[in-house]
């Protein structure tokens, strides 16, 4: 609400939807058929301590204390160790362990998930392990909480034929050999859907026309900077 903020976000709607909502959908299934789901974000439901917990598990604060405590007013910064924090498949404390293939008997199926709250208080519970299992809507979900609960304007965005580009050059590329057989060789992938965050904040370090809604993803699928 202060208008000097980076995450200041004038619309009042907006405000009311994307900081103060404790419930939302998230849709997820296949263009041809499109599902929404009920999800209970819960960002008050005394939440704060376990996120600011989550920013000092984090690998940032560990290399470096000092200057992660400095740029915690940064939401640029906020977001990136927040969207780290969120999966722990790269054995930083994380909150949710994904999982996409296999049996989830022993654990919980991802799709039996409706809310946050319950996942963050079962992390801390369980000394800050990884809670088992989750897919992308569940990392979204979470991250929307948490990003709320600290004060950042966050949704979730749903995309439908989705596709990974590993290598980067603009195609999703499929090897076959001579007699028409598909080779299981490419690193890029498709998916009926995805599931993101957006947050709201300004850009001095891009300039004014990159304020607004910015991507953060906190599925794993490509390690950031190593």
């Amino acid at each position: 609400w202060f208008t000097g903020d980076d995450v200041y976000i004038a619309n009042e709607n907006e405000r009311q939807e994307y900081v103060l909502n404790e419930n939302g959908i998230i849709f997820v299934g296949n263009v041809r058929y499109i599902e929404a789901r009920g999800w209970y974000y819960g960002q008050f439901q005394d939440l704060l301590n376990i996120c600011l917990t989550m920013l000092d598990l984090s690998l940032y604060y560990r290399q470096d204390p000092g200057m992660d405590m400095s740029r915690r007013g940064d939401p640029k910064y906020v977001g990136r160790v927040i969207s780290s924090m969120i999966n722990g498949n790269d054995n930083d404390n994380g909150v949710l362990l994904g999982k996409w293939q296999g049996s989830f008997h022993s654990h919980e199926n991802p799709s039996r998930w409706d809310g946050s709250v319950v996942i963050l208080k079962k992390w801390r519970q369980d000394n800050y392990r990884p809670v088992q299992y989750g897919q992308c809507w569940v990392f979204a979900g979470v991250m929307c909480t948490v990003l709320r609960c600290l004060g950042i304007p966050t949704r979730l965005i749903s995309n439908f034929n989705s596709a990974h580009d590993v290598d980067r050059n603009l195609s999703i590329d499929k090897y076959y050999d001579s007699s028409g057989r598909s080779l299981n060789i490419s690193k890029d992938s498709t998916w009926d859907y995805h599931v993101w965050n957006e947050s709201w904040f300004i850009r001095p370090d891009l300039g004014r026309s990159y304020n607004g809604w910015q991507v953060l993803d906190a599925t794993p699928q490509e390690q950031s900077k190593g």
